[in-house]
C-alpha cells in the first residue's frame, strides 16, 4: 500500500509540475490585462491596414498631417521605440536607438508598400508584447523617465498603450474618410 501511495504522489506530482508549468509562465494581473487590450487593439489596426486600399496609404486629411502609411509606420516606430525605455532593445534593423528620437522619426519616413506596412506593423507589436510579457510585476513599481516626465514601468505601459489606442481612432477617422468600414463593424 505504501508503494502504491509513493507512486500515485510521483505521479500527482510529475503531473501537477506538467501542468502547471504553462500556467505559472504566464504573466498576471495589470500585465495579463494589457496583453489582452494589446492584441485587441492590434487586430483592429492590422484588420484596418489589410483593408484599406493601397491607393489610400498616400491620402492624409490636411496637409502636414500624417498619411495613412505614416501612421501605421508611426504606430510601428513606437512599439519598437516604447520598450527601450523599459530596457528592450529595438530589432537593430530598426535603426531605432533607445533615447534618440530622430532614429524614430527615420524609422517612420521609410516609404514602404501596403504589404511591407502592415508586416512591420505586426512584427512591432510581437516585439511590444514580448516586452510587456518580460516585465515582473516587482518592476512595475521602477522608476522610468518617458519625454521628460517622470513615471513607473506600470505608467509607461498604460501610456504606451493608450497611444495605439489613440492612432486606432485616427485610423477609423482615415478609413471611414475613405469608404472603409472597419471590418469589426461590418
Amino acid at each position: 500500500m505504501r508503494k502504491a501511495k509513493s507512486l500515485y504522489l510521483t505521479y500527482s506530482t510529475l503531473a501537477l509540475a506538467l501542468f502547471a508549468a504553462p500556467v505559472a509562465a504566464q504573466p498576471g494581473g495589470l500585465i495579463a490585462e494589457l496583453l489582452v487590450d494589446l492584441g485587441q487593439v492590434e487586430s483592429k489596426l492590422v484588420g484596418l491596414a489589410e483593408a484599406m486600399p493601397e491607393s489610400s496609404y498616400a491620402w492624409r486629411p490636411a496637409e502636414g498631417v500624417r498619411s495613412t502609411a505614416e501612421v501605421f509606420l508611426h504606430v510601428a516606430a513606437d512599439n519598437f521605440f516604447l520598450p527601450t525605455v523599459a530596457g528592450t532593445a529595438a530589432p537593430s534593423d530598426t535603426g531605432i536607438k533607445p533615447g534618440d528620437y530622430a532614429t524614430v522619426k527615420s524609422y517612420e519616413e521609410r516609404k514602404l508598400d501596403k504589404a511591407a506596412t502592415i508586416a512591420e506593423l505586426k512584427r512591432s507589436f510581437a516585439h511590444l508584447r514580448a516586452a510587456v510579457t518580460a516585465t515582473t510585476p516587482a518592476r512595475l513599481e521602477d522608476p522610468v523617465e518617458v519625454f521628460g516626465m517622470k513615471s513607473t514601468v506600470r505608467g509607461f505601459w498604460l501610456l504606451a498603450t493608450t497611444h495605439v489606442h489613440e492612432h486606432l481612432g485616427q485610423m477609423i477617422a482615415y478609413a471611414r474618410s475613405n469608404g472603409v468600414v472597419p471590418p469589426w463593424s461590418r
